[in-house]
């Protein structure tokens, strides 16, 4: 029996995101606790899972703001450090007019980044069904080599890992750089969530099908996520392609972290049924749940801190059902 249903290994930061104007006309900007890999554990906790966090943050407010808003969601902070010198990780993002994102980044260096290979806590990983990770704890050798040896250990004790490259270019030196990463990273996982700018850009392909044949041509991946904004969702699976449209909501504010949703509830499905013996049925099913989610979490600012909960996912799902 493993302790942990998923852990996850990344950045944990302040997403500074817009939230009106003030008196003298200036954009007001609200400090929401931020970071795919925390969103993700956090859909996941919302859901009933035990789950870790493995980062760092700085030992300044941001980093008491970040371990308490963790804690207060659920997900275990034993394994967050704090770097005495160098400062949590900041971004702002500008939502533009159809709540898609813009990120503006504060991370030369960030506390995220001093993760080191000596500090990866190898019993929680050895303990964990799931562990999860992307590609902004590759940018820089010193974290990278802490990620890289977290693979390793949860190759070694079988868990389940999970990718999700979450590209943010001006983070990384050079795209050969980040495509390398990208590469490693397709090349040790068993579950892959990718987005449609995404799959274009590593496989070269437009056709979301062909670049997905192009990835399975090179890694053996049994399951792959596609998300693709206000056109859904679609898994690969065994040679099965199923798709569910999206929740379109009238209401969209912000569209931060609703992949990370999205993806948590694939997880969620995933620790309730495994990998190995997946249906159409359940695989449509976890699409529709994890759609839905998505959809709600963009009615929101922020997203790690106001996950929706099974009954809001439910109660959504039922109002599309008797609309048809």
């Amino acid at each position: 029996m493993k302790t942990y249903d998923v852990t996850a290994l990344g950045e944990l930061l302040i997403d500074f995101t817009e939230n009106g104007i003030s008196r003298q006309g200036n954009p007001v900007y609200e400090a929401n606790p931020g970071g795919a890999p925390c969103n993700v554990l956090a859909m996941l906790a919302k859901l009933g899972h035990k789950t870790a966090f493995i980062g760092k943050v700085g030992k300044d407010v941001f980093g008491e703001q970040l371990k308490s808003a963790i804690e207060k969601v659920g997900i275990d902070t034993s394994y967050l450090l704090k770097d005495q010198e160098v400062h949590t990780t900041l971004a702002l993002v500008h939502t533009l007019p159809d709540g898609d994102r813009d990120f503006s980044f504060y991370r030369n260096p960030g506390a995220d980044m001093m993760l080191n290979a000596d500090e990866i806590p190898e019993d929680v990983i050895c303990n964990s069904k799931i562990f999860h990770f992307g590609t902004l704890s590759m940018t820089h050798v010193g974290v990278r080599d802490a990620t890289k040896k977290a693979i390793r250990v949860a190759e070694e004790a079988g868990c389940i890992i999970s990718f999700d490259p979450n590209l943010r270019p001006p983070l990384w030196k050079s795209m050969d750089d980040m495509k390398e990463q990208v590469l490693y990273g397709l090349e040790h996982c068993q579950i892959l969530k990718i987005s449609d700018d995404e799959i274009r850009w590593i496989s070269g392909k437009t056709d979301f099908t062909n670049g997905v044949e192009w990835i399975r041509e090179r890694y053996q991946i049994p399951l792959i996520l596609l998300s693709m904004g206000k056109e859904g969702s679609r898994a690969y699976y065994r040679g099965m392609m199923t798709e569910s449209k999206a929740f379109i909501q009238k209401n969209t504010i912000d569209t931060t972290g609703a992949g990370d949703t999205f993806y948590g509830c694939v997880l969620h499905y995933i620790c309730e049924s495994g990998i190995s013996a997946l249906t159409k049925k359940t695989i449509t099913e976890m699409l529709s749940f994890a759609n839905a989610a998505a959809s709600l979490i963009t009615t929101k600012k922020g997203a790690l801190s106001v996950m929706p909960d099974k009954s809001e996912v439910e109660s959504l799902l039922e109002k599309y059902e008797i609309r048809k």
